[in-house]
């Protein structure tokens, strides 16, 4: 019935960061004057700060493991990371292409959350800044391999996309945060030969502006188009038919960080296991709102089972995912 990919590795490349998170009570946008915008000067008072682990491609390897996988984390940290190396390891995360540069600091996101859910944030790169110094060609042996360029080093991200393409490997491309500094080519380049791209709303506004191509001629590039859209769900493209995915309703909201992440873990799982698309797509809202429930993007635990159960009792479709359990 689906078109399982039982030998298929994947590849997380992107940030692993630690995550610093403020809450302010009240709401950014009753701060900012619309006709002061190019002169912008505003602090705001925060109620608490709270470090976690993070990073776009840690907190997708996280959920990964916690799906069953065993990803491929790849990417360059400081001193300050042998801790939470040994977490990731714990729950599954292969580990051994994660570098360590001396004297520098582990990458940082500094974030600001108010009580709409909308975010203020900054990264501070650190080791992440030499991420171009791993090749991927001397670690994928095989074609059997599933790449996702998350948010990295700019530079990285261009020779990553470089290095799939020369090696025919399927990659996944996931420019996030990193759309502000890729020129456009590069980002029509990172597109052209992927399987899926993947965007916010407003990130996919700013990218079609910067590439200068609307659906349909991206769709001539990429396989698939995938748009999250925060509480109104996920939008997936494909050159077939589009597909709205809604949202799996949380049990209590507590931090939208690393919402996203989840979203791809659950998402890329479901297209290893050769769902059907609006499959896929739920589980990627099933895996978002876990992280949604919990303080912090790594956080939250489950097992395989739990999640096919909550899928059944959220969209009541989970007979075929209990006989992929089963294999």
């Amino acid at each position: 019935m689906f078109n399982l990919r039982s030998n298929m590795n994947i590849v997380i490349t992107g940030s692993i960061a630690f995550d610093y998170l403020m809450a302010f009570s009240g709401r950014f946008a009753d701060h900012f004057l619309p006709d002061k915008l190019d002169r912008i000067s505003v602090s705001f008072l925060v109620d608490s700060l709270r470090k976690r682990k993070g990073g776009c491609a840690a907190n997708i390897a996280y959920n990964l493991a916690l799906l069953g996988e065993h990803p491929m984390l790849v990417g360059l940290v400081g001193e300050d990371f042998d801790e939470y190396r040994s977490d990731l390891k714990r729950v599954g995360v292969d580990v051994k292409h994660i570098r360590k540069i001396e004297g520098e600091f582990t990458a940082s996101f500094f974030g600001n959350t108010d009580q709409a859910g909308n975010q203020i944030c900054s990264f501070y790169t650190g080791a992440m800044r030499h991420s171009s110094e791993i090749s991927l060609s001397h670690i994928i042996k095989d074609q059997s391999i599933l790449v996702s360029i998350s948010p990295n080093d700019p530079g990285a991200m261009i020779q990553y996309v470089d290095e799939c393409q020369k090696m025919n490997v399927p990659y996944i491309y996931d420019p996030g945060q990193q759309i502000v500094q890729l020129s456009g080519p590069s980002l029509k380049k990172g597109t052209e030969g992927s399987k899926m791209l993947i965007v916010n709303e407003y990130e996919y506004e700013l990218f079609q502006k910067k590439v200068d191509l609307k659906d349909r001629d991206l769709l001539e590039l990429t396989e698939t188009i995938i748009i999250t859209l925060g509480d109104q769900g996920s939008k997936i493209i494909t050159r077939e038919k589009t597909y709205g995915i809604p949202v799996s309703p949380p049990k209590r909201v507590i931090d939208p960080t690393g919402v996203g992440d989840g979203y791809r873990a659950g998402l890329i799982k479901g297209w290893v296991w050769g769902l059907p698309w609006d499959f896929v797509g739920r589980m990627g809202s099933l895996a978002a709102t876990y992280v949604l429930e919990t303080d912090g993007p790594q956080s939250h635990h489950y097992s395989l089972n739990d999640f096919i159960e909550r899928y059944h009792q959220v969209f009541g479709e989970s007979n075929a995912l209990r006989r992929l359990i089963k294999t």
